[in-house]
């Protein structure tokens, strides 16, 4: 009960951060809105193109909705952790009782909540913009946001465990990291569209099988069996990746501890 109080504290903070100054907001749904309304036009054009029968809308939003998703989990979790060293309060949490796995815990219960706050936005925008509605997968859709929400998480963790590392200038390195991985991971075209070198990258790359599974439903409208190992290859992958991801976090962190660099996000 204890450690679930503690990391109660870690979110809370977030949520009287947000009150305070709802400017805060902007990082969560400006730029979703805008990229899901940039995407969304490109697609009715596309569709008005030589009276195309495929509708380019359908693929196309499904694929921002859910990348965007996975973009708001990472930074969701990195942005957490950046209040803290911005505000010069990083410092005072490890001066108290508060253990690494609860402060993690509270970094990833702050994204659950963001991230699904991004995706309800999404939702109505697609819905009453373009008629889409991502919904219409049904429960199948679950899974999908399952997987991307721990790997997502975990991005968030590789992002932070960069700048606990090297400092608070390596935020610009956290940043990037969903786009640096987006083009391995299928988000607008198949893995098969990818070199032979880098199919094998993208297997890799837990977030590829939901979008190969999300176009497969979207285009069919049916969720066929040979999605089932694609999801459980998955949800493996992001489920070994998170569990190695935070315990690199913490070796990082006792390293930083022991060599006196935490230091550095008291003074910078």
């Amino acid at each position: 009960m204890k450690n679930l109080k503690r990391v109660y504290a870690v979110f809370i903070r977030q949520v009287f951060l947000l009150r305070g100054n709802p400017i805060r907001l902007v990082n969560i749904f400006l730029w979703l809105s805008v990229d899901l309304l940039l995407w969304g036009f490109i697609s009715r054009y596309l569709d008005t193109l030589g009276k195309a029968t495929f509708s380019f809308a359908t693929v196309l939003l499904g694929a921002v909705i859910l990348n965007e998703f996975l973009t708001r989990v990472q930074q969701g979790v990195m942005t957490t952790f950046l209040e803290d060293v911005w505000s010069r309060n990083f410092l005072n949490f490890f001066a108290s009782p508060l253990k690494i796995k609860e402060y993690v815990g509270g970094m990833v219960v702050s994204s659950i909540f963001t991230s699904a706050a991004g995706f309800s936005v999404m939702i109505m925008i697609a819905g009453l913009g373009f008629g889409f509605n991502i919904l219409r997968i049904g429960f199948y859709l679950l899974p999908f946001l399952i997987i991307l929400f721990l790997f997502g998480a975990t991005l968030g963790i590789l992002a932070i465990s960069i700048i606990l590392r090297f400092g608070p200038s390596a935020e610009w390195i956290g940043w990037p990291i969903p786009f640096a991985l987006s083009p391995f991971m299928g988000i607008f075209y198949p893995v098969s569209a990818l070199p032979h070198a880098l199919q094998a990258v993208a297997r890799a790359i837990p977030a590829s099988y939901v979008f190969e599974g999300m176009r497969k439903i979207l285009m069919t409208g049916h969720f066929s069996n040979d999605l089932v190992p694609m999801l459980l290859v998955g949800s493996g992958l992001a489920l070994i990746y998170l569990v190695l991801m935070y315990l690199i976090f913490f070796k990082v962190y006792r390293y930083v501890l022991k060599n006196g660099l935490i230091g550095r996000f008291g003074a910078e």
